[in-house]
């Protein structure tokens, strides 16, 4: 039987999450002018938050794993009796991560690679790397697993109010975004992780508090006739958090259980201070 290794990007926030698979993680870079910080491993999402809060002058940028890194940690996996590497990374629209770990699979000999792109970020990648573990642990083939993975992509949504657009029109995360980065820097829109992988706007709003609750409305409109696992995201806002989540809960008091992931500091920082989503999984 073939030993398949597990490995995904730092985005997904695998490391906010309790599992009991052996998953290795692709960590980005964050940068504060010349300060390196690996994702996670140096610096905490409650670090992150609490250092863009005492000091909102700051304006980290991120850098994707080196392609010599990600052929590092192929290397190391399979020198672990690893004849198999699944990678699942972030939408390739929003990092070069995709490309990278494609790139580095074409220096190694000898193990197979599957290199899939989840075209989201955040909860849905994580998701997919664990129902991989348990469907492997299982005895699961490949061919079955990359259906499951599929399936999530295809079946998964995310929507976000973020605080401020500046972030996300700074690092060219925001499509569209090229010509009317002053208006859109002046309203609260609502965001859409697209099918694609991308991040647009998808509605104008003039207030974060109607952006919240377009949110939780747009939100219940979409899982109005599924069964679905849904989770909420946020940078640094426990306080929108309850809310949405009361909310969510008082219309679908099915959802008894609504899962809370931050954001890596990665991600974060092209989200910005102050960012809540809410997205979901069908079933």
């Amino acid at each position: 039987m073939s030993k398949v290794g597990l490995l995904v990007c730092g985005n997904s926030g695998i490391d906010y999450i309790d599992h009991k698979h052996d998953i290795q993680v692709l960590r980005s870079i964050l940068l504060f002018g010349d300060e390196e910080f690996a994702d996670f491993i140096d610096i905490t999402a409650d670090q992150f938050y609490a250092k863009l809060e005492s000091n909102p002058e700051l304006t980290p940028s991120t850098a994707q794993t080196a392609t010599g890194v990600i052929l590092e940690q192929y290397e190391a996996m399979k020198e672990k009796g690893c004849d198999e590497i699944l990678v699942v990374t972030l939408s390739k629209h929003l990092s070069g991560t995709y490309e990278g770990c494609m790139l580095a699979a074409k220096m190694i000999e000898d193990i197979k690679i599957t290199i899939f792109d989840s075209k989201t970020v955040a909860f849905p990648e994580s998701r997919m790397i664990l129902d991989a573990a348990e469907m492997l642990q299982n005895g699961k083939p490949m061919s079955e697993v990359i259906k499951r993975l599929e399936f999530i992509r295809d079946n998964s949504m995310i929507w976000i109010v973020v605080d401020t657009l500046k972030y996300l029109v700074k690092n060219g995360r925001l499509s569209g975004a090229a010509g009317f980065m002053g208006s859109l820097l002046k309203v609260k829109p609502l965001l859409e992780v697209t099918k694609e992988g991308r991040v647009e706007s998808i509605e104008k709003i003039r207030t974060t508090s109607k952006a919240t609750d377009r949110l939780i409305e747009k939100f219940l409109e979409e899982i109005k006739d599924y069964d679905v696992e849904p989770f909420l995201i946020n940078t640094n806002n426990m306080d929108r958090v309850n809310y949405i989540m009361k909310k969510i809960q008082a219309a679908r008091p099915d959802l008894k259980e609504i899962k809370v992931y931050p954001l890596t500091p990665v991600v974060g920082a092209h989200a910005g201070p102050g960012t809540v989503g809410a997205g979901y999984i069908k079933k």
